[in-house]
């Protein structure tokens, strides 16, 4: 485990966190009465929210296929990782090529400590774990170097991440930091929530009076332009779940999710 130094910090149990809330709203087990507590207030605002924390995770999968399969990528940085949950980076990655090597971040404790999961990687690969913010690119990037080598492309993951990042300039700033020094090749995913439905920004209001640390909703067009001077894969920017979704999904309430993500490679 890499960019971990002293003594594991303490899990602060009175303040909710966004990996625990998530992790509640899928159905898992790492989390405290506060994160139940937050997470309620927001399924009051809007009952949605449980339906798009699992669309979100199956967009992720997905892109990592894509990435694997169709791109060829064999090196991730998965940025803001959470609670480690079926479908990991690393296991739908590894599940296609074992060769894969995978670096975890994230910065709430209890994702340290819960850690051992996320890295039973293939023999062949890897899988890391960094306790980092996502604040701090560049030491993300100094402690990523230890498990993946930089100078071929890396599939660098977002998923719901830049929502915690106040300011718009600052997390554009932050994903183009991640991919400024990658090699061609290379590929962003994101995936964040937008502004254009009523309930969810109520939702997202009542998130942020929880004592858990904000999420900015961002209009279609701020999201979209995270992925400037990157090459889009088709088809874009879109709703998650209608992003390359699988023969046999229903995509019928596809577009009234206000979930957007894509991918884009860096082409030059």
């Amino acid at each position: 485990m890499t960019g971990q130094e002293g003594p594991p910090p303490a899990v602060d149990v009175t303040v909710p966190h966004p990996a625990r809330i998530n992790d509640y709203w899928l159905g898992g087990e790492n989390h405290f009465d506060v994160d139940r507590s937050a997470g309620e207030q927001v399924l009051a605002a809007f009952p949605r929210m449980r339906e798009l924390t699992r669309l979100s995770r199956q967009f992720a999968g997905r892109v990592v296929r894509y990435m694997v399969e169709e791109a060829g990528l064999r090196q991730f940085l998965d940025v803001g990782t959470g609670m480690p949950v079926a479908g990991n980076t690393h296991q739908v990655a590894q599940g296609i090529a074992p060769e894969c090597r995978v670096v975890y971040v994230d910065h709430d404790p209890l994702v340290l400590a819960r850690a051992d999961a996320l890295l039973a990687g293939s023999s062949q690969g890897a899988a890391d774990y960094i306790h980092a913010d996502a604040h701090d690119p560049d030491r993300i990037l100094s402690y990523a170097s230890r498990t993946l080598d930089l100078d071929q492309p890396v599939g660098v993951m977002l998923m719901g991440i830049l929502g915690h990042v106040t300011r718009y300039a600052e997390a554009r700033a932050i994903a183009g930091r991640l991919m400024q020094d990658l090699p061609v090749g290379s590929h962003l995913a994101i995936r964040d929530g937008t502004d254009t439905d009523e309930a969810y920004r109520t939702a997202m209001q009542e998130y942020g009076k929880s004592g858990a640390a904000p999420y900015q909703l961002r209009s279609p067009q701020e999201i979209s332009r995270y992925f400037a001077r990157l090459e889009l894969v088709e088809p874009g920017v879109v709703p998650c779940p209608l992003w390359r979704p699988a023969d046999d999904a229903d995509v019928t309430t596809g577009t009234s999710v206000p979930v957007l993500g894509g991918v884009a490679r860096k082409s030059e």
